[in-house]
């Protein structure tokens, strides 16, 4: 049931009860294929899917909000024993679908991928020898060139990005992870910092301190990535291939400095639990990949979960600036 509050209720600038939604984040299923040192999706024993039929079932949800864009996360989506029938579904109402993947598998699955997904985001950490010792997984770095090449010769400029997470591993290495990107092929590069404190990404209850301390920087560490950052800005920006602006790659400097306890968190401008959600493979929604759950749509309708009590009154309670989740969050959303 939806709470009874009509479409004009608000908090600030946004809505409380959530009438359209432009983008959409699934976890098609809870598997991944690498064994990443500052994320533990790897480690899960449960086999969920988001099937074909189900995803038929919110179908109607997914047009009444409007939706206008699906991510599929994970884990690994090519995993998924249908992905590109879910991902048909979806571009069959007019809604643009990316695929976010550790590129291991996008050689086997070229084909499929320019048929049925319209852009991926693969993760790269590193030129290659950096690249498979952060994956865990021996010639990662090989496979997922050899994929890039596959899918260019499916499609030419068929477009495939890249995500880089900064941890202790990677961090000197930020120039030289823009050159391998350039060199397989990529797009674009952006940058975010490691989340080591959220129970995002399989951390029921969030790492305790000496996990953190592995992932995140040291204070001895801060100066050099700090000229390391400074010296990208100086390369790159500009040129239209780093995607973040130099505030944003500054950023990351402040996000360990304030893990460290040496400045303040500060929140960055976010929306994302207004223009957007997170349904995860057993059916588990979350207004954004950090806050916990606000509902099921094994239970309850996409739009149900969306403006339930429990999902509205969260949504006005939230104040980004304040709340120690957002403030110290690593991937924000903003969306006019």
């Amino acid at each position: 049931m939806l709470a009874a509050c009509g479409p004009r209720c608000r908090i600030g600038s946004e809505p409380l009860v959530i009438q359209s939604l432009p983008i959409l984040v699934l976890y098609p299923h809870s598997r991944c294929n690498c064994r990443c040192v500052m994320c533990d999706i790897w480690k899960t024993d449960r086999a969920e899917e988001i099937s074909v039929s189900e995803l038929q079932r919110h179908l109607a949800d997914i047009e009444r909000l409007r939706v206008e864009w699906v991510v599929f996360s994970g884990g690994e989506p090519l995993m998924h024993s249908d992905l590109f029938r879910l991902a048909d579904l979806l571009r069959s109402r007019g809604i643009r679908t990316t695929a976010l993947s550790t590129g291991l598998l996008i050689g086997r699955h070229a084909e499929q991928i320019c048929e049925s997904i319209d852009d991926m985001i693969v993760s790269l950490d590193g030129p290659p020898a950096l690249h498979d010792a952060i994956r865990r997984v021996a010639g990662a770095f090989n496979m997922l060139a050899a994929g890039v090449r596959a899918l260019h010769a499916c499609r030419p400029g068929y477009p495939v990005a890249a995500r880089a997470t900064v941890q202790r591993g990677n961090f000197s290495k930020l120039r030289q992870t823009v050159q391998a990107a350039r060199e397989i092929d990529l797009q674009s590069i952006s940058f975010l910092a490691a989340d080591v404190t959220s129970e995002a990404f399989n951390r029921p209850g969030g790492w305790p301190p000496e996990r953190q301390a592995s992932v995140a920087l040291a204070v001895d560490e801060l100066r050099v990535l700090e000229a390391e950052i400074e010296a990208l800005i100086a390369e790159e920006c500009g040129r239209g291939f780093v995607v973040e602006t130099p505030e944003k790659l500054r950023r990351i400097v402040r996000h360990f400095r304030a893990h460290l306890g040496l400045e303040e968190p500060q929140a960055p401008p976010c929306n994302a639990p207004w223009i957007s959600a997170v349904v995860e493979s057993d059916g588990t929604v979350r207004p954004c990949f950090f806050h916990r759950p606000i509902g099921n749509v094994r239970e309850h309708s996409l739009a149900e979960v969306l403006n339930s009590p429990r999902a509205i009154e969260f949504r006005a309670a939230l104040r980004v600036s304040e709340n120690p989740v957002c403030r110290r969050c690593v991937c924000s959303l903003y969306r006019a």
